[in-house]
């Protein structure tokens, strides 16, 4: 894991930076219905997760945290996220290491679910690195607004994602995709530049592991 120090003095967005996390403290949200028709045939937290991932590795304003060292960007960002108890209705934390391969990530997050699915612990995978962001999903309900209310001192700078349920809409599938980002390093041009990457990754996912798939097929 790599953290690099922003130069504030030279940072073309220090002034943006020091009103939203000094004067007014302002992180916000943004709620977007993404098609995951492509996905078809694939577990869709897995899939979703590495293309949250591999979206934020993307942007170096979704990279951006502020740290006893300072304000600076890490090189690579792994996945947070919740998995639910059946049993007990209830939910823990766990976190997967990001691959490049989508069939790596996927052996490791079957790894850790099948570790922990049966916690009762909210941390239920220790070791959390600092570079990691946090994913929920609530696959009950599909939703057109989702915020979160983070207290404390308003220095939370990395993005927060809230995943609803899937439904069909003219004859596609759609998934509610809730995004939390702090003002101070991320602005309305980020999120929506954000948004469309992530869309044309899912369009380009589908495609491509329905291809490795044959390769590997063929090749056995």
């Amino acid at each position: 894991m790599a953290f690099h120090l922003i130069d504030l003095e030279n940072w073309e967005r220090r002034e943006h930076y020091q009103h939203f996390i000094r004067e007014v403290v302002c992180s916000y949200s943004m709620t977007v219905n993404l098609d995951i028709t492509a996905l078809e045939g694939f577990r869709l937290y897995p899939a979703m997760l590495w293309l949250l991932t591999d979206t934020v590795n993307a942007f170096p304003e979704f990279r951006t945290a502020l740290t006893q060292e300072g304000v600076g960007v890490y090189d690579t960002m792994h996945p947070a996220y919740t998995i639910f108890n059946k049993e007990k209705k209830t939910f823990s934390a766990v976190w997967t290491e990001f691959q490049k391969e989508y069939r790596d990530f996927l052996r490791a997050y079957e790894s850790d679910t099948a570790a922990y699915a049966s916690s009762t612990h909210y941390i239920a995978k220790p070791g959390r690195p600092e570079n990691s962001f946090d994913v929920s999903a609530i696959p009950w309900a599909p939703f057109t607004s989702f915020h979160l209310h983070v207290a404390g001192e308003g220095t939370y700078l990395l993005p927060i994602f809230t995943i609803g349920k899937a439904f069909e809409n003219g004859g596609k599938r759609m998934l509610p995709l809730a995004i939390q980002v702090h003002h101070a390093v991320c602005d309305g041009y980020h999120v929506g530049r954000f948004v469309e990457v992530l869309q044309e990754k899912i369009r380009d996912f589908g495609e491509k592991q329905r291809g490795d798939r044959r390769k590997a097929h063929d090749s056995e």
